[in-house]
């Protein structure tokens, strides 16, 4: 199974994210899609087991993905600052691969109806329906 996980900025949602995997998954690989070096190199130290930077890479790894794990905005064009390329958001939208995404209400965008939770919790959330597919 290919699971990427894909952050931007300082790569702190990315790292949580990881760092829950690898707690609660061990066995599964996972490879970390930076938008920038510093959100790649934040999720390397969370121990994925692959890291890449740039849009091409998310462009190349979102086409052959199983999951795609990531803040909402990594499917909306010019969200964290403008890290968020249109091609990046296009091929996440595009992939096969279930997305599971952190609904932060944030880069402009409101998910009506998502709970109102803790990063903490979104990012337990996230993994625990990275766990209903991977078993």
């Amino acid at each position: 199974m290919k699971i990427i996980v894909i952050d931007g900025q300082g790569g702190k949602i990315g790292r949580l994210v990881i760092e829950q995997i690898k707690k609660d998954l061990p066995e599964l690989k996972v490879i970390a899609i930076g938008t920038n070096s510093i959100a790649t190199s934040a999720m390397m130290k969370a121990g994925a087991d692959a890291g890449a930077t740039g849009e091409n890479p998310i462009v190349v790894n979102s086409g052959d993905a199983d999951v795609i794990i990531g803040p909402i905005g990594i499917i909306i064009a010019n969200s964290l600052l403008g890290e968020i390329t249109p091609r990046m958001s296009g091929a996440v939208s595009q992939s096969r691969g279930l997305k599971i995404l952190l609904p932060l209400n944030k880069c402009s965008t409101v998910v009506v109806g998502a709970r109102d939770c803790s990063l903490a919790e979104s990012v337990k959330l996230a993994v625990a329906e990275l766990q209903k597919i991977a078993r």
